[in-house]
């Protein structure tokens, strides 16, 4: 016999363990169902700052004792051009505002812990997911767990289970509209066990490439150089990723440097994309299964995090008052902001990167640069899209 419950979340990434304890708080009964172990979860590696909003969501759903004490908030952003840094200051000009660096495989933790402490339901290792009538009022998940069939009879499925998983290709192709681009270079990075070559984020426009420096922690730092997407990661050591951070930043950046073995090398493509709606029936999208961003300005966990705020508000609305508005209203409350942090998202990786070889562009981004660190109105556009939109 099929069990039930009113909400089957697909994924058990962070949007997902967010999602299950925010609805755990609302006394609404929901299960997990992930494809990959528990322990291939709780060991990706990921993105490494949070916004504001980010934070104070964690801390309302009871995941941000540990990240209030390891935290790292950062003040300003650094933008390096024309082997030049300056400093865009960040709570000055937002009301207050910072970002945090905390490790998303942290944040996972901290989340898969409050799951477990509340004693919520998560169903790892479930293979061949298929998600049945969601557009009829009784939907249905099946899969294989150790071995035998089971099937989840439900009121709602929660699709957060990333750019590649079965929710959104379940969709039918005429009820969909996507849009993307994919951006002709990639990002090679490294994580390390060294001190950061600066206390807060450096993004280099460089005439060999861009360059980013961020931190994990004061003793974890992650760089990252741009390559050719197609680029063989066996090619390079890690003295040759450290020689080619070197030569993009600024000599009194590169003089600091610290370096170590790399704990964790990769190549990884950049891309934007976004399917709209996110609503369709009885099956609700969010984060990546709707939309990526660049890894430029560190807005994917982030906007995954502001899909959950409201999208468990609208769940909560549909039980609540048997309210059905409330699911299409999450599409469009959601998108409108999906479609801002695109844009901030697109602009900040067009400004930084090099690519096509026109020197009348690498000019208007040089100008375009200058005026964002030069003119208090430029700084107060970077800083309000940085730290994240208002919810």
């Amino acid at each position: 016999m099929a069990k039930r419950t009113q909400v089957v979340i697909v994924g058990a990434g962070p949007s997902g363990l967010l999602l299950g304890c925010l609805l755990d708080r609302a006394g609404i009964d929901n299960i997990i169902v992930e494809r990959q172990t528990k322990d291939h979860v709780l060991a990706r590696i990921r993105a490494g700052i949070l916004e504001q909003t980010s934070v104070d969501l964690l801390t309302s759903a009871g995941a941000g004792a540990r990240l209030a004490v390891e935290g790292i908030a950062h003040h300003a952003v650094n933008i390096a051009f024309d082997h030049k840094l300056v400093s865009v200051p960040l709570g000055a000009t937002t009301n207050g505002k910072v970002v945090t660096a905390y490790g998303q495989t942290e944040v996972t933790l901290d989340l898969y812990n409050l799951r477990a402490a509340g004693g919520g339901q998560t169903i790892y290792s479930a293979e061949n997911v298929e998600i049945h009538d969601f557009d009829r009022d009784w939907p249905f998940i099946r899969f294989v767990n150790n071995g035998k069939a089971e099937e989840i009879a439900c009121d709602l499925i929660a699709g957060c289970d990333g750019y590649h998983g079965v929710c959104r290709a379940s969709i039918p192709d005429n009820a969909i509209t996507t849009y993307g681009q994919v951006y002709p270079f990639g990002w090679l990075g490294l994580l390390a066990d060294t001190p950061p070559v600066s206390n807060e984020v450096i993004y280099a426009n460089n005439d060999r490439g861009f360059a980013l420096c961020s931190m994990r922690s004061m003793t974890r730092s992650r760089y990252y150089i741009q390559c050719d997407p197609a680029d063989n990661i066996e090619r390079w050591s890690d003295d040759a990723f450290w020689d080619e951070l070197r030569r993009r930043l600024p000599p009194e950046t590169a003089e600091q440097l610290i370096t170590g073995p790399s704990l964790e090398k990769s190549i990884a493509p950049l891309r934007s994309f976004v399917a709209e709606p996110m609503h369709f029936g009885r099956l609700l999208l969010a984060g990546d299964a709707a939309h990526v961003v660049p890894p430029t300005g560190a807005k994917g966990l982030n906007l995954a995090f502001s899909d959950i705020y409201y999208l468990h508000q609208a769940i909560a609305r549909f039980f609540a008052d048997n309210d059905s508005a409330a699911l299409p209203h999450y599409s469009r409350q959601a998108l409108a902001r999906v479609w801002k942090t695109e844009r901030f998202s697109w602009y900040l990786t067009n400004l930084t990167h090099r690519f096509n070889g026109d020197p009348f562009e690498q000019k208007m981004k040089e100008a375009e640069l200058d005026y964002i660190t030069a003119s208090s109105a430029g700084r107060l556009m970077m800083a309000e899209n940085y730290v994240g939109l208002p919810l």
